[in-house]
Formats: C-alpha cells, sequence, structure tokens
C-alpha cells in the first residue's frame, strides 16, 4: 500500500496540530496499550457534537469513542455493545441505547449529540438520525479523549476486550449541536465547518503502543457501462 506510516511501538508525541486529512489510524490488535490521546481545546463543554469514520471487523463490544472526566470515566463515550446493532452514548456515566444498520467490513459514519439544557442526546449513523434521548445535563468538565481504548478511569485502566481494531478517520469534535444539515454534510464528505474542539485536519495527538497512520482506503466505483467479457462462440 502507498501510505506515510507511523509504526509506533511505545509512545510517541506530535509536539503541533498535524492535518490528517485522507489519513486514517489503524489498530491492528488487540491490547490494553494500544491507543491515540487526542488533545482537547476546551475545559467545560456544555455540548458536544462529535463525529467519526470507522471499519472493523469486531463482533464484540468495543469503544469507538472514549471522553473522561475526573468525576466521569464514561463522560461521553460512543461505545459498541456486545449485542448485534446495538450502539450506546453515554454522557457523564448515563446511558442510552440505539439499535443501528451495524456491518462489519465496511467504512461507517457516526455522529452524537448532547446538551446540557435540555438533557438530550441523538446518534446519526451513516447519516440516518435516530430518536433523542434524555441524558441529563451537568457540565462536562476537564475532558480526556482516546481512541482505540475505553477509559475506565481518568486516562486509564483500559480493557483488551473493549479495545478497538479496524480503522478509524475523520474525528472532529465541537462544543455545539451542529444541525441536521451540517451533519449530513459531514457524512457524504461536502463542505463543513472542522470542529472546534478536535480537529481532524489540525490535531494535536499523543500514540501509544503499535497506531500506524496509513492513507485512507477508499473504494474504487465502476460504471454499470464497464466493459464485461466477450462470450465464446457458443455464446456464453
Amino acid at each position: 500500500m502507498s501510505a506515510l506510516l507511523l509504526y509506533v511501538m511505545l509512545t510517541a508525541c506530535a509536539a503541533s496540530p498535524q492535518d490528517l486529512s485522507g489519513k486514517m489510524f489503524t489498530f491492528p490488535q488487540e491490547t490494553n496499550t494500544a491507543s491515540v490521546k487526542l488533545d482537547v481545546s476546551t475545559h467545560n463543554l456544555n455540548a458536544v457534537t462529535v463525529c467519526l469514520r470507522f471499519f472493523t471487523d469486531l463482533q464484540r463490544a468495543h469503544s469507538l469513542f472514549s471522553l473522561a472526566t475526573p468525576s466521569s470515566h464514561n463522560g461521553f463515550l460512543i461505545f459498541k455493545e456486545s449485542t448485534a446493532d446495538t450502539v450506546s452514548l453515554y454522557v457523564n456515566n448515563k446511558a442510552v441505547q440505539y439499535v443501528v444498520g451495524y456491518e462489519l467490513n465496511t467504512w461507517h459514519s457516526v455522529c452524537s449529540t448532547w446538551d446540557a439544557d435540555s438533557g438530550l442526546g441523538q446518534l446519526w449513523f451513516n447519516g440516518q438520525p435516530l430518536a433523542q434521548k434524555f441524558l441529563g445535563g451537568s457540565q462536562i468538565s476537564k475532558p480526556i479523549v482516546v481512541l482505540g481504548q475505553e477509559q475506565d478511569s481518568y486516562a486509564g485502566s483500559f480493557d483488551t476486550k473493549q479495545s478497538f481494531t479496524g480503522m478509524m478517520a475523520d474525528v472532529h469534535m465541537w462544543n455545539y449541536i451542529l444541525s441536521p444539515c451540517e451533519i449530513k454534510n459531514y457524512v457524504y464528505n461536502l463542505n463543513f465547518t472542522p470542529g472546534n474542539v478536535l480537529n481532524w485536519r489540525a490535531l494535536t495527538f499523543d500514540v501509544t503502543g503499535r497506531v500506524l497512520i496509513e492513507d485512507k482506503q477508499k473504494s474504487c466505483h465502476y460504471s454499470q457501462y464497464t466493459k464485461m467479457p466477450c462470450p465464446n462462440k457458443s455464446g456464453y
């Protein structure tokens, strides 16, 4: 594969923001160490939108996005449950569940929103909005965000059996609720305002363990008019 590879066996630090446009993080094996800690640009959140894309063949439970605070290890967590097609959204340790069209070995887009004033959270899966559900309205303070692992304590207590393996890309986070049109623009790779808390195009992060940065894999699209093999003399 033609790619820019960053292979990290111990810990590597990115001192300044990096533009990861067209790139992806690859988590190639189950561990309780391989992770990417993202530098969050705010200390207090009264509203959140998180969007990301992922590709995996995992059938067990695993974390897609883990934000912890000193008082809530599930401060804002997007978590694929072991139950087929079930994704949970946690805010300050309170959870709601959604049933989604979850397929293995394909790219998915997921966006989650939450607002402290209303206490409502919502999940969007592959551009499809699901029901708003009540999660409570306490402020999220002093967040730490980790990809690849699920925080069972503030920035730690990782469990191999909740780790993510596969590819992840286009991670953005905002401190407000994105409009439905903006979420659709994100999902379909149209023009959208990048995250003002986490911005994939200017991301500061620390990598620990076996994590790679590669060119994002793109699908080839073939026209229905692509030439088919010529029939043999018998017509078959």
